[in-house]
Parts: structure tokens; C-alpha cells; sequence
């Protein structure tokens, strides 16, 4: 008889394989296709698709138990994976837009091939459309289907997408906002690799180019007009939680790495190791209380969704911004107390710290949530 080995422990064991190759692709910003490619064959790119369509119908519980260990390994490629669960935990919703067909197609070519599926948002003008305005990426008609014309950058995954979910408006009269689902090989759509950050640095967040690109009508997946448009609390919560597994699993990282450079390091003068030293047992300790409240968190914030209460948005973004912030403390704190060690590139610690810094860049942002919670709490 087979026993199935669980997820989490598949994807710890991948994790440790991937880590073995995050500083090569940290150094030259290539795209991670050896990893992405063995979280293919793990069935992990068809995580959240539903078990009807073969695939493995996580919610989020599991996703972010996911998410988190492959982050541990390489957030670059546990970031492309956590927008194919968010993408696809979206697509399959009961209460989709999207056309039956379309949805179940895409889904299976996840089951099939791994294909990667990333929502492409942000424009050079617009910023991030959260924060409001209209994107210059436009829809127009186009007999029964639709032409597409724009720019999108930080499109995260670019080189393996194989469909964008495009926000444009439309050129009517009375514009209307929303998304058209674009597959990566339609004419007249290219990828300028312009991506060349601090942080997550394989993860292929590229600009993608839009030239009159033909859309069928059925990937029109929701137009309205734009003050039709609220924030999704089950959307924000899975996007939420998604990003702070991620970066969680950065932390912990970093103070595995630490934990053993205070344990094998041994000054001459000291004639012991540093991890008998005081002030470095009280850091540590502080980094555990740290790593054990994000845990706490984000498993409370998966576990509702699941249950089918997700919070609304600005709590949920009290999660992201709490657990990211402690992240970054506990890589930052690593990386003081190990002096020059800890920021050479010999060592992952300067990777962990550059990398668990894009927390801060990710929607929603931590003005973001204060000032909604402030005016919430001000009009109450």
C-alpha cells in the first residue's frame, strides 16, 4: 500500500532543494525554472484548484503552510507561488466572474502543465490601482472580442506566465474598469526584462508590453464602472495571509542561520561560543516570541477564511503589516548583532535582509492600513 506524504512535508522537502539554489539566482537575477519546475511535478502549482479539475482544492490554511516553507527556502519562487494560489483560490469561487469554461480550462492546464496564471495591475503612471485612478491599459472593442493596448511592470513571474488577468478599461463613452484574462502567447504581447531590484531578485517581475493584443469576448472576466468597485474582504484576506507566510518564512530563515552562526562562532577572547553569551540568548528569545505571534496570526487569519469569515480588509491588513514588521525585525535584529559576517555575501543573511524588505513594498502598505483604520474608527 502507498502512503501519501503530506503537502507540508513535501514542500519542506523542496524548500531545502530550492534554498540550494536561491543565492545563484539571487546573484544573477535569473528566473527560477529548475524550482518552479519541481513544484510542477509536486502538483504545488495546482494547489488551490479545485479537486474536480484534479487539482489539490487546498484552502488557506494549507496554502500558507505552503507558501511559508517554500519562502524559507527561496521567496522569489514561493512569491510567483503565492499569486498562482491566490489567482486560482479567485478563479474557482462560487461567486466568480469569471465564465465557467474559461475558469475550468485554465484550471486544468494547471493540473496539466503547471501553467501560471499572475494578475498584471500596476502601470508606470497609475502605481498600484489600490490607491485609486484609472489604468492607461485600454480595452476596445473589437468585433465580438476585444483589443488590448498598455503597459503593466512589477508583473511578477513574467517569464513563466502562461495568462495574465489584465486591468484595463474599457474606451467607451462611459468607461468601465475590470479584468480580461490575456494568454502570454497572443500576438502583439511581449516582456521588457526590466527588473533588476534589491530583493526577490529571480522572481521575474518584469515590465510586459501590450500591442493591440486580441482578447476573445468569453475572457472578458468583469467590467464595471469604476465606483461600482469595493474591496473584497476574502480577496484582501487571502492576499494578506499569502504574503505573510511568505515573509515569515523569510524570518525564520534568517534565524535558523543565526541560530547556528552563534552556535559554531567562537571568538578567541571569549573561548566559548557567542550562543553562551546573554545578550545573544535574549535575542534569539526575542526572535522566537516574534516568530511565534506571526504563526499565531496567520494561522487565525487562514484558519477564518476557511471557515468562512474572513475579516474585513483593514484587519486583515493589521495581519500582513503586524507579521511583516516582525519579520523584518527579527532579520534585522540577526543582522546587527552578527557585525560584518552578517552582511557579507558569502553568508544568506544579507539576502534575507534585502529580500524580507519587499514586505514593506506590497499592497496593502502600512500608510494604508492606518490611515483605514483611523478613518474607520474616526466616523464610527
Amino acid at each position: 500500500m502507498t502512503v501519501a506524504v503530506p503537502l507540508p512535508d513535501i514542500a519542506r522537502t523542496l524548500a531545502a532543494t530550492i534554498a540550494g539554489r536561491a543565492a545563484g539566482y539571487d546573484r544573477t537575477g535569473a528566473f527560477p525554472h529548475d524550482s518552479l519546475a519541481d513544484l510542477r511535478d509536486a502538483g504545488l502549482l495546482a494547489l488551490t484548484v479545485p479537486r474536480r479539475l484534479g487539482g489539490g482544492g487546498a484552502g488557506l490554511v494549507r496554502a500558507t503552510e505552503i507558501v511559508g516553507a517554500i519562502g524559507r527556502g527561496d521567496p522569489a519562487t514561493a512569491l510567483i507561488l503565492s499569486m498562482q494560489c491566490l489567482q486560482h483560490a479567485l478563479i474557482h469561487r462560487l461567486d466568480s466572474a469569471w465564465p465557467p469554461g474559461v475558469a475550468d480550462k485554465v484550471g486544468q492546464e494547471a493540473v496539466a502543465s503547471g501553467a501560471l496564471i499572475n494578475a498584471l495591475r500596476v502601470e508606470p503612471e497609475l502605481g498600484t490601482p489600490s490607491r485609486g485612478g484609472l489604468p492607461a491599459t485600454v480595452a476596445r472593442r473589437d468585433g465580438d472580442g476585444w483589443r488590448v493596448t498598455g503597459r503593466k511592470i512589477y508583473s511578477t513571474g513574467a517569464p513563466g506566465l502562461a495568462y495574465g488577468v489584465v486591468f484595463v478599461r474599457t474606451d467607451e463613452a462611459q468607461p468601465r474598469t475590470g479584468n480580461v484574462l490575456v494568454p502570454f502567447d497572443a500576438p502583439g504581447l511581449r516582456i521588457e526584462e526590466s527588473w533588476d531590484h534589491l530583493g526577490l531578485r529571480a522572481s521575474g517581475s518584469h515590465d510586459v508590453v501590450f500591442e493591440d493584443v486580441p482578447v476573445p469576448a468569453g475572457h472578458a472576466l468583469d467590467l464595471r464602472p469604476p465606483d461600482e468597485w469595493r474591496p473584497d474582504p476574502w480577496q484582501q484576506a487571502w492576499s494578506c495571509a499569502l504574503l505573510s507566510a511568505l515573509y515569515d518564512g523569510v524570518a525564520r530563515a534568517a534565524q535558523d542561520w543565526f541560530v547556528r552562526y552563534l552556535r559554531e562562532r567562537v571568538p578567541g577572547s571569549l573561548g566559548a561560543p557567542l550562543a553562551s553569551l546573554p545578550r545573544f540568548q535574549e535575542a534569539i528569545g526575542e526572535n522566537e516570541r516574534l516568530l511565534a505571534v506571526n504563526r499565531r496570526l496567520v494561522a487565525g487569519l487562514a484558519g477564518e477564511v476557511d471557515a468562512g469569515h474572513p475579516p474585513v480588509p483593514r484587519e486583515a491588513g493589521f495581519v500582513k503589516l503586524t507579521v511583516t514588521e516582525g519579520a523584518i525585525a527579527v532579520v534585522q535584529r540577526a543582522a546587527e548583532l552578527c557585525g560584518n559576517a552578517g552582511l557579507s555575501r558569502s553568508n544568506p543573511l544579507e539576502r534575507h535582509l534585502r529580500d524580507v524588505l519587499c514586505a514593506r513594498i506590497h499592497w496593502p502598505q502600512a500608510d494604508a492600513v492606518r490611515t483605514a483604520a483611523g478613518k474607520a474608527a474616526l466616523s464610527a
